[in-house]
């Protein structure tokens, strides 16, 4: 595994002011010596008109730099000494003089201005030792004017396409790679809505924001590094209109580019829906014969209805219209297998569902041992109202993840999607209402403790030219198909994360519509009468998550599925619409509502992947046995041990930080083994095989009184938590649910260098009783993230930990 940067692993808009120069004519000769100074003299002035950078404290400015009518414009000398050309305009055939582009630091105005008065000033001397030309003749005699530039002097589209009006738009925004996390983080602060889609090119790198003209200028200003603005691309409902015939020839590009990687110890997503379509030529290369099954064996392969075929394509390259617009090459890293678990006619009888679910994994799972992302976009309403409470289809989820069911006895990843909203029961405004209806609860299986549960949100907004109607969910929000948990405490948050799910059109009468355009583009099952095809909801969402785990597997096979689960999903956070349902200063309770819609927001890939100098993530894989034998007297067996973990923290530069804010983040997460029997539906503590938690230790706590205070919560009794002033964001009553637990703080990060030990201890769950003979013999694999900060810092934290990392020390103490 690539060490370097990884996971330590333990086992404006301006007013424009124009000053041209005087005449039709630029000075030929150095005699010329008025027309000369006058000319220097208009283009400085310009200059002085300009904003004072350093007193505005913005890191530049976009200037215009028009040329002399009739003249070429010498662009090279724009292009040096803090001076950035980002676009030159030749000049027209009706006489429109030249226009350059150029983003200029304050030193680089500075040295434009050097070079002007140089050329009003100074002449060369030729080898003969006469007088020369002025110097920067070619530069400075070709400018006609220089103003500072509006978005119009950025916009690299047709004309005609620039966005007008007060409205927000959506912008394709091309960013200074050096530069693009500054504008990224600091456009919402502006009204500029960025969404999580990124293209990446040598230079550049591309993103849609969606906002008015005015905060598109005032964020371009203050914040620089936009290379250029353009017209964002066609979206689905294009490709997915186009004839057969011009389809092909789009497929056949993106199969040209795509490279399908292949080997022995290659990850799988294996797709539990209504089979798959290998006709198709992004499809067949990933997907060998013998890695089609079915449930029932009377079942056939083909997918006759096309959901598991688009699925697939999702899995494989996501939203396909993103790969149609790109020329880069397209590396598919992992592979598909496809259990049916859904017959092609009718439905399965509803109490045989957990059966065969089993019954297609185990299926898959005949050809061999393989690392397999499990993906079911199946789901049943035929269980709800449940409200977080174990059903019979969730509890064998739990049972095939934690490894005690199934042929092979092993632990699995699992992914399943939230369920769908009823689209007739939706009006045309206060959508997020009816989505949090009771009766669009989450669905079952999807409230499982161990799977990772799939929402939806939505960055589509865009329509085609002209389109009647507006979308329904605004930019970052939930998407309207996505349903939500109805319970805010007690049973595990779900959904766990929310991936692209598409938006609904508004355009009159209720209920609103889905429309291809606020689609994700993927592959048709009826392939060769069709290529693409147009889907979304939290089916889409699911595989587009799918394949997104399967990526972050894929670097690091060497991970546990609980460990996977983990870094996937702390990994996610809330767009900024997201947490603006929050009050000013949320409170721990302020942050229910999120979670039963977003869970923990959207997953970043970067983020889970690597650690930067000012940030770092540590990764403990472990195992503990939680209960052991009680004497007679007791009514039920005792707490054996907890993990207590010496963290590497970098000491020494978070002191340097003194009172500077740093974040913590933690995840922990195990796979219980379910008793949903009725007497356990009532109580976690009992359907839920052992339960774990973390603590951290307070600033100059000792490490006695720290395990002393763990000692004391671990005997809590079955009752709901009181919060405590702990400084943690989400507090216990959110974190300490399902078998997954998730928190952060913020701290300055001097307290923050004292906070260096974490215990993982058990609580109360079935194994604890003395229905269980031999606790003493059954342990429980963990996985422990924690992952801290130091935001825009100088700090070197991954350096220090770095040199710390082989003498963490892992102490094993009862409790």
């Amino acid at each position: 595994m690539p060490r370097d940067r990884e996971h330590f692993i333990l086992q404006g808009r301006g007013r424009a002011q124009v000053f041209k120069a005087k005449g039709g004519g630029s000075p030929k000769r150095p005699s010329d010596v008025a027309d000369r100074a006058a000319h220097a003299h208009a283009l400085l002035q310009a200059l002085d008109h300009l904003s004072n950078v350093a007193a505005v404290n913005r890191p530049g400015l976009y200037l215009e730099v028009k040329g002399r009518p009739g003249e070429v414009m010498a662009t090279s000398g724009l292009n040096a000494s803090g001076l950035t050309l980002l676009s030159v305009e030749p000049a027209t055939a009706n006489e429109q003089p030249s226009r350059a582009t150029v983003f200029a630091s304050q030193n680089g105005i500075s040295k434009l201005r050097q070079k002007i008065e140089d050329f009003r000033e100074k002449n060369r001397t030729k080898k003969d030792g006469s007088e020369g030309r002025p110097f920067h003749a070619d530069l400075v005699q070709s400018i006609g004017a220089i103003v500072e530039a509006g978005l119009r002097a950025l916009w690299r589209s047709p004309n005609q396409k620039f966005p007008e009006g007060d409205g927000a738009r959506p912008w394709e925004i091309w960013l200074d790679k050096a530069t693009a996390v500054q504008f990224i983080a600091g456009a919402p602060e502006y009204g500029v809505v960025i969404s999580t889609d990124r293209l990446e090119f040598p230079e550049d790198i591309v993103v849609i924001g969606t906002s008015t003209g005015e905060a598109m200028a005032l964020a371009v200003r203050r914040l620089g590094g936009v290379r250029a603005l353009a017209a964002p691309t066609v979206t689905a409902d294009y490709f997915d209109a186009l004839e057969i015939e011009e389809q092909v020839d789009w497929l056949d590009d993106v199969v040209g580019r795509t490279t399908f990687h292949d080997g022995a110890d290659i990850n799988y997503v294996t797709l539990l829906d209504r089979g798959v379509s290998r006709a198709h030529p992004l499809i067949a290369p990933a997907l060998a014969v013998a890695d089609r099954h079915a449930a029932d064996s009377a079942w056939g392969f083909e997918d006759h209805v096309g959901h598991g075929t688009q699925l697939a394509g999702l899995a494989l390259f996501g939203d396909l219209t993103a790969a149609l617009q790109t020329m880069n090459p397209i590396h598919v890293r992992h592979r598909l297998e496809s259990a049916k678990i859904i017959p092609d006619a009718g439905h399965n009888p509803h109490h045989l569902l957990g059966a065969v679910t089993r019954d297609g994994i185990n299926a898959a799972e005949v050809t061999g041992d393989r690392r397999r992302t499990f993906t079911m976009a199946s789901t049943t309403e035929d269980d709800t109202p449940h409200d977080g409470a174990p059903t019979s289809w969730s509890s064998e989820i739990d049972q095939l993840t934690s490894g005690v069911s199934g042929e092979k006895k092993i632990k699995r990843l699992l992914l399943v999607s939230a369920g769908n909203t009823n689209q007739d029961q939706f009006a045309n405004d206060d959508y997020l209402t009816v989505c949090d209806y009771p009766d669009h609860e989450v669905e079952s299986p999807a409230h499982a403790w161990n799977a990772i549960c799939v929402g939806a949100y939505t960055e589509k907004n865009v329509l085609p030219a002209g389109e009647f109607g507006a979308p329904l969910a605004p930019v970052g929000d939930l998407a309207p198909s996505s349903r939500t948990a109805s319970w805010s405490s007690h049973w595990p948050l779900k959904p766990d994360i929310v991936f692209e799910g598409g938006n609904w059109l508004v355009d009159g009468a209720p209920p609103p519509m889905k429309h291809p355009a606020l689609s994700l583009l993927t592959t048709d099952h009826q392939f060769p009468q069709r290529a693409f095809t147009t889907t979304g909801e939290t089916s889409g969402a699911t595989a587009l998550a799918a394949r997104a785990v399967t990526e972050l597997w894929s670097d690091y096979p060497d991970l546990w599925p609980e460990t996977v689960r983990a870094l996937f999903v702390s990994s996610a956070r809330w767009t900024p619409q997201m947490r603006s349902h929050l009050p000013v200063n949320p409170a721990k309770g302020d942050y229910a509502p999120l979670f039963k819609r977003y869970g923990y927001g959207v997953p970043d890939l970067k983020r889970a992947r690597r650690s930067a100098s000012n940030a770092l993530t540590l990764v403990v894989q472990d195992t503990i046995t939680p209960y052991r034998k009680a004497d007679k007297s007791s009514p039920q067996h005792v707490h054996n041990e907890m993990k207590v973990f010496q963290l590497p923290w970098p000491v020494a530069e978070l002191r340097k930080l003194v009172d500077a804010p740093a974040s913590l983040r933690v995840a922990l997460s195990t796979f219980i083994e379910p008793n949903p029997s009725e007497p356990a539906r009532g109580s976690k503590f009992r359907y839920a095989s052992h339960n774990l938690r973390f603590k951290l230790n307070r600033p100059n706590e000792s490490g006695a009184t720290f395990l002393a205070r763990i000692s004391k919560t671990a005997e809590q009794p079955d009752e709901p938590i009181l919060e405590e002033d702990d400084k943690w964001t989400f507090g216990r009553n959110r974190r300490d649910v399902g078998s997954l637990h998730i928190d952060e703080l913020v701290c300055p990060a001097s307290d923050l260098a004292r906070r260096n030990l974490i215990a993982v201890h058990p609580v109360a769950g079935w194994w604890k009783t003395k229905t269980i003979p031999d606790p003493e013999n059954r342990n429980a694999r963990f996985a422990l993230i924690v992952e801290i900060d130091a935001g825009e810092t100088n700090a070197e934290l991954y350096a220090e930990v770095q040199a710390m990392i082989e003498n963490l020390n892992v102490i094993a103490t009862s409790v």
